[in-house]
């Protein structure tokens, strides 16, 4: 028989394996009421209760109801683009610089995929909230920062200028998130008005530097 001191060495039952995290909770409460409610409408208190957490637990793990949001847009979102983002950054940099047309599939077609689903399209239209508030959410993700869009694009249009670039991307991503996010909640873009919606933002894009 072991002694004590051998039976409390061993480790303890695993009782919470495969229980989320508390930022797990947090998130996940957080979205089922963002999706739900306006931005504003959702209080801190609300996030805490949904996810039976004590009234600190957002400030401690995020630090702010802003921050929150921005971890959960990017938990959801950005895997849908990390690796469009990756392929064509690499290329850009092996001396083979994509076309605007592939810049804008890179964003248009898993915007598109979310429009299929409904829980997709209330994560786009929370999206569409906080960029074209210009909600200060800080976005961590290379994907929601300019910088890495303005040099494919600079590359894809010669003689554009970084300040022109940033200006015409800013205006493509806010006419395509309110474009997609527009629908109703079961009223996914048709395959023409996308069709027409990736053909307008890529002549914007393309056109040539005044």
């Amino acid at each position: 028989m072991p002694t004590t001191a051998a039976s409390s060495a061993l480790p303890a039952p695993a009782v919470d394996a495969g229980r989320p995290s508390t930022r797990d909770r947090l998130l996940d409460a957080a979205e089922s009421l963002l999706l739900a409610r306006d931005i504003d409408e959702v209080s801190i208190r609300a996030i805490n209760a949904a996810a039976g957490m004590n009234p600190a637990a957002v400030h401690y793990h995020f630090g702010s109801k802003e921050a929150l949001i921005g971890a959960l847009l990017e938990r959801r979102l950005a895997p849908h683009w990390h690796d469009g983002l990756t392929r064509l950054t690499a290329r850009h940099r092996a001396g083979d610089p994509p076309a605007v047309g592939e810049l804008v599939d890179v964003v248009l077609t898993p915007l598109g995929e979310l429009t299929r689903t409904e829980h997709g399209r209330l994560q786009l239209r929370l999206l569409a909230r906080v960029v074209l508030a210009r909600r200060d959410v800080g976005f961590a993700s290379g994907w929601f920062g300019l910088r890495p869009w303005i040099a494919l694009l600079r590359t894809a249009v010669p003689g554009l200028g970084g300040t022109e670039a940033a200006r015409r991307l800013l205006l493509a991503f806010d006419l395509i998130l309110h474009t997609l996010s527009a629908a109703g909640p079961a009223e996914p873009p048709t395959r023409g008005s996308f069709r027409s919606l990736r053909a307008f933002t890529v002549a914007g894009l393309s056109a040539p530097p005044r």
